[in-house]
């Protein structure tokens, strides 16, 4: 019998009804689904990691924040759709989006705030559990930065309350982590 991995749920982690058109700010917030610090690479990153974790606890902990990592992944391709949807293309052209149009239209594509697309090379798998798990950490303090400067730019609350979200998750994933290491370190690994 073949049991399912995951069950998708049809609703986000955390509410995302942005209303205002802002072609800048989707140009930003791109950044974490494909940027190097952002939630594709998270979720790439501690899914191959988790193999090589010495202990089932291990494994579940990498295979858990992995999975959530694709429900921010949903959260911020939500959130970039809703901030171009309806764009006039002089509204793409003001807001410097002419190359991004050029290859994907209004789709949601992994890519920086810089237009550089997700790279699989912005993460390591080293299969040793304190460098893999100090990767983490710091991953997770970078995109928790990273919401913090998006919160700082943006304006319209119905865009600051996810992002506030998605940072605090940061920071619950790098206790997470932390505390992982930590047993780790004790166990001698």
């Amino acid at each position: 019998m073949i049991q399912n991995m995951f069950k998708y749920v049809k609703h986000l982690a955390y509410p995302v009804n942005i209303t205002k058109k802002d072609l800048k700010m989707a140009k930003l917030i791109v950044t974490q689904f494909g940027g190097p610090a952002g939630e594709l690479g998270a979720c790439l990153r501690y899914f191959s990691q988790k193999f090589t974790m010495p202990d089932e606890m291990g494994r579940a902990l990498l295979n858990d924040i992995a999975t959530e990592e694709m429900g921010h992944m949903e959260m911020v391709s939500t959130m970039v759709y809703q901030l171009m949807k309806n764009a006039t293309i002089d509204e793409i052209k003001a807001a410097g989006l002419e190359q991004y149009y050029t290859e994907h239209n209004k789709g949601v594509y992994p890519q920086d705030a810089n237009g550089v697309p997700f790279d699989a090379k912005t993460f390591a798998v080293t299969a040793d559990p304190l460098t893999d798990l100090s990767e983490d950490m710091a991953a997770e303090q970078k995109a928790r930065s990273a919401y913090e400067n998006l919160i700082d730019l943006a304006t319209d609350p119905a865009v600051i309350e996810p992002l506030l979200f998605l940072r605090q998750r940061e920071v619950v994933h790098f206790n997470r982590f932390k505390a992982l290491y930590d047993y780790y370190e004790k166990l001698g690994y």
